[in-house]
């Protein structure tokens, strides 16, 4: 399980980080969902170190569609 989360985590902070790129600001919105599923199975499988990632991806995750416009 913890494997599966790191492999999703890492994808998610990936995702994260193309949406930095102007244009991609799109690619949060699949990203918050899928690094709101991870984490609510690293809270049910009680893994700290996959949930801070979760945690950071969807913060700078919703930050950056704020500030471009895209969540209100």
């Amino acid at each position: 399980m913890k494997i599966i989360l790191g492999i999703i985590g890492f994808v998610c902070l990936i995702g994260m980080l193309l949406a930095f790129i102007p244009l991609l600001g799109w690619l949060n919105w699949l990203v918050i969902p899928f690094a709101i599923i991870g984490l609510i199975i690293g809270f049910l499988s009680n893994i700290e170190s996959s949930n801070k990632i979760f945690k950071i991806v969807i913060i700078v995750g919703v930050i950056r569609l704020i500030l471009g416009g895209g969540l209100l």
